[in-house]
């Protein structure tokens, strides 16, 4: 018990870190990254790398991939590069729907435990 509360506590501070970037200007998932490689210390990691915790590091990361593509795409319509604005828009779509993803993976992942947490043994 003591082990998912440690966990628990890694990961609220690992998306105040990620919601505080979000706060500041910085919406892109690079913040999400930063904020799930801080975890690499705590008891996720300690977990000798469960599949759960890989399969996410890897959804945030393809996340992270896809938005700096969005972000290329967009910055080479602006100026003039040969992208067309399908390419663009395509990509930042795919980037919007992944961070989305992401983050509902999240929420329903916090709401199980949440679940577990507050049943009687």
């Amino acid at each position: 018990m003591a082990m998912a509360t440690t966990a628990f506590s890694a990961v609220q501070q690992a998306m105040a870190k990620a919601s505080e970037r979000m706060a500041n200007g910085n919406i892109g998932t690079k913040g999400m990254l930063t904020a799930a490689d801080g975890l690499q210390g705590s008891a996720l990691s300690r977990a000798d790398n469960s599949p759960f915790a890989e399969v996410i590091q890897d959804a945030i990361r393809s996340v992270d991939k896809s938005e700096q593509a969005a972000r290329v795409a967009v910055e080479g319509l602006i100026s003039g590069a040969g992208v067309d604005v399908h390419t663009a828009m395509i990509a930042s779509e795919k980037a919007e729907m992944g961070f989305e993803l992401v983050l509902a993976v999240r929420n329903k992942a916090l709401a199980a435990y949440q679940q577990v947490m507050g049943m009687q043994f």
